[in-house]
């Protein structure tokens, strides 16, 4: 079943989903993100819209609330459905029910996945795959891969299987902790391809994904401008807290108000390549984020810090999450692409 949300808010609070998912995740306060997982997955609320036809911002929406409750779960949840947004763009049947998935793509040099034939047929995976996100959590994942002819690919693989093997260390920081993003050892495990060679950046959707994870970093950045709004119901004057409120409002109004005209850009023109748009989106949540990191931290000093736990973990997990963006380098990009084309994308 997916999850279908449409654009617009014609709901009764017992049928819209995105306040059935809210409500999930008031009850999973507390959980480990595995089994908070395993919670929203039994529930169908992972079933979102596809990215790209026709409610790519109720999709959006979802990430975001999920940011807002918990990053590391987030981290989870957009790798589940960023990967069945995938195994669809590939023409593979939807996931089976119950099955939790990763999405396993990142290549440092160090860590190369390889794809052969297997001796009696099928396809099988040798070699380490890291930065593996809730790799003790999740079932299956599409991962990226390499094969003999070094043409990069993407498969599909259960991790129930004889010869898949965890690292025990690897992840030393406070921040995104929950999210257990470790090393994962292939030898000989069964797999099958996704698509062909070059198939995981060259679809439409690579990009629709790279935008959903900003909104995920948006719901998380939005949460503590919530708790500045909270903290000023018994101080309604502060004149500094109401100009470092301000300060947050207006940095996250842009950001949503970009995210928005994507979201539309992307539902009308699905097969377009959205690499400026998504960029744009990513760089400008990075910098509201970090605009309300800063201002909601002068605003309420240590103490959410040191005694609010779910404050404590937003504050440590989102920057270690939004160094997933790749700063001046996507920057260049999209000043790039932009001189190239000769657009004026600020133009009203």
């Amino acid at each position: 079943m997916q999850l279908d949300i449409p654009p617009t808010d014609i709901f009764t609070p017992d049928t819209d989903p995105l306040f059935l998912l809210r409500g999930q995740l008031r009850e999973l306060a507390g959980s480990a993100p595995g089994a908070a997982m395993q919670r929203l997955v039994a529930a169908g609320l992972d079933r979102l819209p596809l990215p790209g036809q026709g409610a790519t911002l109720a999709r959006w929406r979802a990430l975001s609330a999920v940011g807002a409750h918990d990053l590391s779960l987030a981290k989870l949840f957009e790798g589940h459905t960023d990967a069945l947004a995938i195994l669809r763009e590939a023409g593979m049947d939807d996931a089976a029910a119950g099955t939790i998935w990763g999405t396993w793509c990142a290549e440092p040099p160090d860590a190369r996945l390889e794809i052969g034939q297997a001796p009696h047929g099928g396809f099988v995976l040798n070699g380490r795959k890291a930065w593996c996100s809730g790799a003790r959590a999740v079932s299956h994942a599409v991962v990226s891969c390499w094969n003999r002819e070094g043409e990069a690919m993407l498969a599909a693989v259960d991790l129930r299987q004889a010869g898949v093997s965890m690292a025990d260390d690897g992840w030393q920081a406070v921040g995104m902790r929950d999210s257990a993003s470790i090393d994962v050892h292939f030898d000989g495990v069964a797999a099958r391809p996704l698509g062909g060679p070059g198939f995981y950046v060259q679809r439409a959707g690579f990009w629709h994904g790279g935008a959903g994870v900003a909104a995920c970093w948006f719901g998380a950045a939005g949460a503590l401008a919530d708790a500045l709004v909270q903290a000023l119901q018994t101080r309604p004057s502060d004149p500094h807290r109401l100009a470092q409120l301000g300060e947050a409002v207006v940095a996250l109004q842009g950001s949503a108000a970009l995210m928005r005209e994507t979201a539309a850009a992307i539902d009308r023109a699905p097969g377009a390549h959205a690499m400026a748009a998504a960029l744009s989106v990513r760089l400008s949540v990075e910098a509201a984020a970090n605009v309300t990191l800063a201002v909601v931290g002068r605003a309420l000093g240590p103490g959410p810090m040191c005694k609010d736990a779910a404050m404590a973990r937003r504050f440590a997990d989102l920057p270690v999450f939004m160094r997933q963006s790749h700063a001046e380098r996507d920057l260049e990009a999209v000043g790039k692409l932009v001189a190239q084309s000769m657009e004026q994308p600020w133009r009203l």
